[in-house]
């Protein structure tokens, strides 16, 4: 059974200080998630990311249960928790120096060992921890050979590092990550690792829609900018061929095909309502080729969908409407995948 989960870091991504909307607190994510209905339909739990100003990848183990009683209490599970690796988060670039690349190490490890906390309390019983480089394409693109090189070798590390932990590592590829900014990109990263049972892929709906369109990478792209629905699937087929076998987490998005930024995020694909006049594709049947492999069984042991609206209006998040829209969609794509397998 698959269980559906929302992301909590919209409440701070691209928020705060040197951003136009101000960030939502934890506690007030929580509460929005607990209280969201659809048809009988709730939350069965949370996804976050482990950094400020929500939670404290330094805290105690004391604060870290009083953190996943509030979680548990709420009728809540959390699945899969972000590792906060970038430099203005505490940590560095994979393709850095020696300092940088041991910031982000260093941001692996607490991430695991706060993990383990909340996995012991029984508040956390499956997901992943998510990565990304933590450095930008325009950088990647003075040695692309030597910076993936320097990534796979730091992805390496930390793969041992979750292992150790029976943590499972899962790469965001999207279009502002060096080295991860293609859909072949992300592919020969993850092959240069050569480790699949400890790091694989989390996709995003919204950020492959701008694989397909090379968006950072124009010789990559998979469709045209005026494709037919025929070039479309064929394009779509391609990328999930490729990078389906690697995928073990999966955030549940739509795109209008644009690029946005906000505070200290850079510009990624734009994540929509899901009834969003100028969303791009349909959600529920593209689902369907991330999470089934090609015989129709789940893929790589994945138990639940994320819902992702990372860097949505404030108005937005505090909508009674969003949440029952989102509710109905993740329900129709847990529904078709239940149903098929």
């Amino acid at each position: 059974m698959l269980n559906v989960h929302n992301s909590l870091w919209p409440g701070i991504v691209g928020k705060g200080e040197g951003a136009d909307e101000p960030v939502i607190s934890l506690q007030r994510m929580l509460e929005l998630t607990e209280n969201a209905r659809a048809n009988g339909q709730r939350f069965d739990g949370v996804d976050l990311n482990v950094m400020e100003p929500h939670l404290d990848i330094d805290a105690e183990k004391k604060q870290i249960l009083e953190f996943a009683d509030q979680v548990s209490e709420r009728g809540l599970q959390i699945g899969s928790i972000g590792a906060p690796v970038w430099p203005d988060a505490g940590g560095g670039s994979a393709m850095g120096d020696q300092s940088g690349k041991q910031r982000f190490l260093d941001a692996i490890r607490k991430t695991c060992e706060y993990a383990k906390v909340l996995n012991q309390h029984g508040v956390r019983q499956y997901g992943i921890i998510r990565i990304d480089s933590a450095d930008s394409p325009e950088n990647w693109v003075k040695d692309p050979d030597g910076n993936t090189k320097k990534i796979a070798e730091t992805f390496r590390e930390a793969a041992k590092i979750a292992s150790g932990y029976g943590e499972r590592l899962a790469a965001e590829g999207e279009i502002c990550w060096a080295g991860m900014h293609s859909w072949r990109h992300m592919l020969n990263l993850l092959e240069e690792v050569g480790m699949p049972e400890s790091l694989g892929f989390q996709a995003d709906l919204a950020h492959t829609y701008l694989f397909l369109l090379g968006y950072n990478a124009p010789d990559h792209a998979l469709i045209s900018k005026t494709y037919s629905e025929k070039e479309f699937w064929q394009g779509y087929k391609k990328m999930t061929d490729a990078l389906g076998p690697w995928t073990i987490d999966f955030h549940v998005a739509q795109s209008n095909g644009t690029v946005f930024g906000s505070g200290s995020h850079d510009k990624t694909g734009r994540h929509c309502l899901p009834d969003d006049p100028e969303g791009k594709f349909d959600i529920v049947e593209c689902s369907r080729y991330w999470l089934l492999d090609q015989s129709g069984n789940l893929r790589n042991n994945i138990r639940h969908i994320c819902w992702d609206g990372c860097m949505f209006p404030n108005s937005a998040l505090e909508s009674e409407d969003t949440w029952k829209d989102v509710l109905q969609l993740l329900t129709r794509v847990k529904t078709d995948i239940e149903k098929r397998t």
